[in-house]
This record gives C-alpha cells, sequence and structure tokens, in this order.
C-alpha cells in the first residue's frame, strides 16, 4: 500500500533532526506540504529546505520553552499554509532532574520538559483542534514515549511524567473529538537511534540487550508509522498508542 498525503498540509514540531527530520522526509515523499519547527535556524534546517522538503519560508522557528509559544506557532503556520490537515508534535526535550541535584537545576529541568514536552503539545492541539473543526476534521500524531508506561530511570522522571501526560491527552481527546472527524493517535518509542540514544559504550551495550530484537528503532520507523497514521489508512485506530521498542516493553 502507497501511502498518500497529497494535497495535506502538516505541521511538524521539531522538524530539523531525528524523527522529525525523518518524517519530514516521508511526509514530503508522500506529496504533502510540510510546514516544519525547530526552535532556531541551523544547518540542518537549511538542508531540508535546500532538499526541496520544507519549501523556502515554511520552516518555522520558536522556542516551546517560552508562554504562549505553542499557541504563536500554530496562529503562524495556519497564516503560512491557510490550511492544516495535520499535526505531528514531535519535539521534545531529555533533561535530567536529579533527586540529589540542586534545587535550582530540578526546578528548570521540570519546568523546560512540562513546557517542551507537555504544554506546547496541548496548546498546539487545542488551536489545531479549532482550526480542524472549520475545515471539517484534522489528524494530530503525538511522540510520547515508553517511559510513559513504565517510567524512566530516576534522574528523568520530569521526562517519563510528560509523556504520559501526553499519552493520556491523546486518549482523552480522542474519546472526544472522533465523532468530529478529528482523530488523535499517539506513538511511544523505546530507543531511538538519535542524539538522545545513550552513547557510552556500556550504557549502550546495556540498553541494547533489553531489546529482543536486538537493536535500537531506527527514527524512520516511527516517521512511517506517523505517516500512515495521517494517511487516513485507519482511522478506527484513533486514541490508540503503538509502541516502537523493540519487544523491550510489552503491554
Amino acid at each position: 500500500m502507497r501511502l498518500d498525503l497529497a494535497g495535506k498540509t502538516i505541521l511538524l514540531t521539531g522538524a530539523s533532526r531525528g524523527v522529525g527530520a525523518a518524517t519530514a522526509r516521508l511526509c514530503a515523499q508522500a506529496r504533502a506540504r510540510v510546514i516544519g519547527h525547530a526552535s532556531r535556524e541551523s544547518a540542518e534546517s537549511a538542508a531540508l529546505v535546500a532538499a526541496g522538503i520544507v519549501a523556502d519560508g515554511d520552516f518555522l522557528f520558536e522556542d516551546l520553552r517560552a508562554p504562549g509559544a505553542g499557541l504563536r506557532l500554530a496562529v503562524r503556520a495556519i497564516e503560512r499554509a491557510g490550511r492544516l490537515d495535520g499535526l505531528v508534535n514531535n519535539a521534545g526535550v531529555y533533561q535530567a532532574t536529579p533527586l540529589d541535584g540542586a534545587q535550582e537545576a530540578w526546578d528548570s529541568g521540570w519546568e523546560d520538559t512540562l513546557a517542551v514536552n507537555l504544554r506546547a503539545p496541548a496548546d498546539l492541539a487545542r488551536a489545531a483542534v479549532a482550526h480542524f473543526r472549520r475545515q471539517g476534521g484534522g489528524r494530530v500524531v503525538n511522540i510520547a514515549s515508553r517511559a510513559g508506561h513504565r517510567g524512566d530511570g530516576p534522574d528523568h522522571a520530569a521526562y517519563a511524567a510528560s509523556k504520559g501526560a501526553l499519552l493520556s491527552m491523546t486518549k482523552t481527546y480522542a474519546r472526544a473529538l472522533a465523532g468530529e472527524n478529528i482523530l488523535f493517535y499517539a506513538i511511544a518509542p523505546g530507543w531511538i537511534e538519535t542524539r538522545m540514544a545513550p552513547e557510552d559504550v556500556a550504557a549502550r551495550a546495556k540498553a541494547v540487550g533489553e531489546i529482543p530484537l536486538g537493536r535500537v528503532a531506527s527514527p524512520e520507523e516511527v516517521a512511517a508509522l506517523a505517516v500512515f497514521l495521517l494517511s487516513d489508512a485507519c482511522p478506527s485506530a484513533t486514541g490508540a498508542t503503538f509502541d516502537v521498542n523493540g519487544a523491550s516493553y510489552v503491554r
């Protein structure tokens, strides 16, 4: 089955690298217009524009830690494109918040993590829903994490909490809005071959050793699933969370 997003415009946060860049490429291959987002301009964002994956002017920059950034991004994207058909909340931070760390680091870590991983996606989803209602429907894909189900190490409790809340938000809006043709999905990856994956040799070996498949997931695997969900190949899956973790956590 060939996935086709022809005529659709997708707003994709965290689009400059990793899962975001892979999703941007696959959306473009499926003939979607991609409105990309990153916190700031970079060589990676410029490369996506140079390759024609994101059109010149269709990359929008907002620091999602800032108050109101999610809403500003949504407004700018709608003004730029005129119409959005899908939203992929992919941007995220994986910031340590050690129990025995300094209070200032604890406070800033929780604040930044919740702002980027939860509040900005919530604000974007709210704005997208209002827009989708005016045009008869739309799709939201939230990139969560295995940590949202099983938790994470004690230094990353804020990350796990933010992703668990993102999963709950997805289910809530899926149940409330399916009758309006507004569908919500979540993807919960384990380790992915990105900057968040362990780089230390021992930590890497331990992480891979816990994955029955024997390797971490590629960004393209997560991207392919996101495009599948955006394509309306299976609308009845609204509200579902799709695990991508090599059977390292099976619910």
